[in-house]
């Protein structure tokens, strides 16, 4: 995606961009508020607001207001965008042999912007997957399918 990314994506995953930049920037900002930063991006990703509680909200929340945790989501957006990336154009010309599940929210940006099933289709061998009637957030948003399609998924390939 990085490479397809046009001002449409890039406004949308804002995050992404913001996250990658070097220590401490983005830890800095985050943790001075972090509940504002925290409550803005699940109420911009999420299209159903029901399953987040004010009991949900807290603990997401809680866990937030750790520096480590903030730290931790930062290092995994910068591996995104430089180790990541460069493992990807290594093995560009290899498919991945594992069974693939690719769940992604309907109601997002990626949806609009991508094909996402028939992208993981030239990238694995054995795909399956769906896009769920909700945002980023598939076990809030549609918790009921998220477990059955990852319980098949899981109770499938454990059994070859």
């Amino acid at each position: 995606m990085y490479t397809e990314t046009d001002q449409e994506f890039a406004t949308a995953y804002y995050h992404w961009f913001f996250l990658i930049q070097p220590f401490p920037f983005a830890e800095t900002l985050i943790n001075n508020n972090p509940d504002f930063f925290l409550t803005h991006c699940l109420q911009s990703w999420s299209k159903n607001k029901s399953p987040f509680t004010s009991e949900v909200m807290e603990e997401y929340l809680r866990c937030f207001r750790d520096p480590n945790t903030v730290h931790g989501t930062c290092e995994d957006y910068r591996a995104s965008a430089t180790i990541d990336l460069e493992h990807d154009r290594k093995d560009m010309d290899k498919k991945i042999e594992c069974p693939l599940l690719v769940l992604w929210g309907s109601k997002g940006v990626i949806e609009k912007k991508y094909d996402v099933f028939n992208s993981w289709k030239k990238r694995a061998i054995n795909v399956q997957g769906k896009a769920f009637n909700c945002g980023h957030f598939l076990p809030e948003e549609c918790p009921e399918e998220t477990y059955q399609y990852l319980h098949d998924f899981f109770s499938i390939s454990t059994k070859r």
